[in-house]
C-alpha cells in the first residue's frame, strides 16, 4: 500500500505582508529623497577643491597670499584712476581745440582760406620769407587775421609741446607783426625804428653818428633865416621869387618826433615799473630775464636819441 506525502509550507498572509512591503518601499525613497537634497553643498565643496588641487601647480604661489592680492586690488584702482585723469585730459584739449577753432567764426570763409593759404606760403618760403612778407605787406595782404590765424597755429603748438614748431611761428608771428606796425605807424615811430635798426651791436658812438646824419637828412632845418625867407631868395640883393613852400605830407619835424618818443618812454617807464622781475634758473626765468634785459638795452638806446634829437643842431 502506497502511502503520498504532502509537503506543508508556512506562507505568510497576503494582505498584512503587501502592506508592510509598501510601507518600507515607501520609506526607502523618502530617505533617498532626503539624502538627495542634502548632497549638493558638500558635492559643490568636493568638486571645488578638487579644481583647486588641479589648479595648485598652475597658479603662483602670491595667488593665495592675502597681502599680494591686496597690493593688486591698489594697482587695480591707480590703474582706473589714471584712466580718468587721462579721459579728462583728453576732455580738456578738446575743449581747447573748439575753443582755438571757435576765434574764426565771425571771419568770412574765404577770407580766413586766403590768410591760411598766404601764411603756408611764408613757412614754404624758407631763406625768401623776408621778400615774401615785405612784398605782402605792398600788395595790403597782412591783417589782423593773418595774425589770428598764425597765433591760432601757435597755439596748438604750444599745446602740443612741439618745440622746434613753436621758435619757428613764434619768430614769423612777431616779423609779421612788426611788419604790420610799420606800415601803421606814424613817420615818427618810423623813423625811430630805421634808427634802431643802424645799431650794429657793438659800437655806440659810431651808430649815433650816423643817426645825427640822418636825423639832419629827414628833419626840415630849424633856423630865424629858413623859416623868414624861403629857399631861393637871395637876402642880400633882395632878389628872388618868394613862394611860399609846398605842403608834403611825410615832412616829419623835429618837434614832433621829440614829443611822440618821449610819450613812448613815458608810457614804456610806466609798465616796466609794474613787470616784476622773474627768479630762478628754469627755462621760463632765465628767458624772461634775457628779455628784460634786451628791453633795457632798447630803452637806453631810444633814450639816447632822444637826447640827440633834443640838441641836434645843423
Amino acid at each position: 500500500m502506497e502511502a503520498n506525502v504532502f509537503v506543508l509550507r508556512c506562507v505568510p498572509p497576503p494582505g498584512p505582508a503587501s502592506n508592510f512591503t509598501g510601507t518600507k518601499v515607501i520609506s526607502t525613497s523618502r530617505a533617498a529623497a532626503l539624502k538627495t537634497n542634502s548632497k549638493p553643498g558638500r558635492v559643490l565643496r568636493k568638486n571645488k577643491s578638487k579644481e583647486e588641487q588641479d589648479l595648485y601647480g598652475l597658479l603662483p604661489n602670491e595667488y593665495y597670499d592675502d597681502e599680494w592680492q591686496a597690493r593688486q586690488r591698489e594697482k587695480t584702482k591707480e590703474l582706473h584712476r589714471r584712466r580718468q585723469q587721462e579721459d579728462e585730459e583728453e576732455e580738456r584739449k578738446i575743449e581747447e581745440y573748439r575753443e582755438i577753432g571757435s576765434r574764426l567764426k565771425g571771419y568770412p570763409e574765404e577770407e580766413v582760406r586766403k590768410a591760411r593759404k598766404l601764411i603756408s606760403s611764408f613757412i614754404r618760403s624758407a631763406e625768401e620769407v623776408e621778400e615774401k612778407i615785405e612784398e605782402a605787406a605792398e600788395k595790403g595782404e597782412l591783417t589782423e587775421l593773418v595774425l589770428l590765424v598764425l597765433w591760432n597755429r601757435l597755439d596748438l603748438a604750444r599745446r602740443d609741446d612741439e618745440k622746434d614748431v613753436i621758435r619757428s611761428l613764434d619768430l614769423l608771428y612777431r616779423r609779421i607783426e612788426t611788419e604790420i606796425l610799420k606800415r601803421e605807424a606814424t613817420p615818427a615811430m618810423r623813423l625811430l625804428n630805421d634808427l634802431l635798426n643802424l645799431h650794429d651791436g657793438f659800437d655806440d658812438e659810431r651808430w649815433l653818428k650816423e643817426c645825427r646824419k640822418r636825423m639832419v637828412d629827414t628833419f626840415p632845418q630849424e633856423d630865424p633865416f629858413s623859416i623868414l625867407v624861403p629857399a631861393g631868395f637871395d637876402i642880400n640883393m633882395h632878389q628872388g621869387q618868394l613862394r611860399p613852400p609846398l605842403e608834403a605830407d611825410d615832412v616829419l619835424l623835429r618837434v614832433d618826433f621829440v614829443r611822440e618818443v618821449d610819450a613812448l618812454l613815458q608810457e614804456v617807464r610806466s609798465e616796466q615799473t609794474e613787470a616784476e622781475a622773474a627768479e630762478g634758473f628754469d627755462p621760463e626765468s632765465v628767458a624772461s630775464r634775457l628779455k628784460q634785459q634786451e628791453r633795457q638795452r632798447t630803452i637806453r638806446q631810444v633814450e639816447a636819441l632822444l637826447d640827440l634829437a633834443i640838441t641836434l643842431k645843423w
